[in-house]
């Protein structure tokens, strides 16, 4: 076997090998063609519909996004480095995204990515195409000046696509804004003391704004802090109909 073959052998296993660090993606059927949700860690994910690629939150390195499609979008929560993470932009294909983020955020970006930015407040709204993308608060309780994330800093989003609700709560507690949401199919729900809120109150949450599909995300992988299978005994026990999806967001 030539050094060429060797190195075209070795280069396949590689990419096997970090392709096989992520947990599979899960498909969700709409009347719009499918929704692609793709785990990444931590706080991070990828969302495709239609030929759209949204990476929310992107972090953990950039090989933990070889062999997805570049994005179109960039939803960033918050400027804390497991959400803005400058290594990892600097690592990945942007040069078609937009970024969507709030003012803060922005102040970060904006020496190497100003012409991408659309800066978004709580209660704002970007489009993009057929994709509605509206913010809402996401903060610590009670609300306080010296708070890790004090109200109006972050967003959370509440995106349609293919006529499905998704909620992404980026770092909050379980604000009234979270629990006032309706009609949500798929929630990615923050579980992390003392950053966000332990799995009673999101449980608690969960079951007032009763989204159909769950994903525990942003519990950093250790049950002694975010059990996980403890949150989802809390709410099915309560709440059957509601699906809690555990993914392996820590996967090594």
């Amino acid at each position: 076997m030539n050094k060429i073959i060797l190195s075209f052998v070795f280069c396949m296993l590689s990419i096997g090998f970090n392709f096989a660090q992520r947990v599979p993606a899960d498909t969700i059927k709409t009347n719009d063609g499918a929704i692609i949700i793709q785990p990444i860690t931590h706080g991070a994910l990828v969302l495709q519909w239609n030929n759209t690629t949204i990476y929310v939150d992107p972090y953990g390195g950039s090989e933990l996004y070889k062999g997805i499609t570049a994005p179109d979008l960039i939803l960033i929560t918050d400027i804390h480095g497991d959400h803005t993470d400058l290594k990892t932009l600097a690592g990945i294909d942007t040069q078609k995204a937009k970024f969507i983020v709030p003012p803060a955020v922005a102040e970060m970006l904006k020496t190497d990515y100003e012409s991408q930015l659309e800066i978004v407040k709580n209660g704002e709204m970007a489009v993009h195409g057929e994709i509605f993308i509206n913010t809402i608060p996401m903060y610590n309780l009670p609300e306080e000046e010296n708070s890790k994330h004090p109200k109006g800093r972050g967003n959370g989003y509440f995106i349609n696509l293919g006529g499905k609700a998704l909620y992404i709560s980026g770092d909050t507690e379980d604000i009234k804004e979270m629990r006032a949401l309706k009609d949500i199919d798929i929630a990615f729900v923050c579980m992390n003391l003392p950053y966000t809120m332990d799995i009673n109150q999101a449980a608690s949450a969960v079951l007032e704004f009763k989204p159909k599909i769950v994903y525990p995300y942003h519990y950093r992988g250790n049950p002694d802090m975010s059990d996980t299978e403890v949150f989802k005994k809390l709410v099915n026990d309560k709440n059957s109909k509601i699906e809690v999806r555990l993914r392996d967001w820590y996967k090594k």
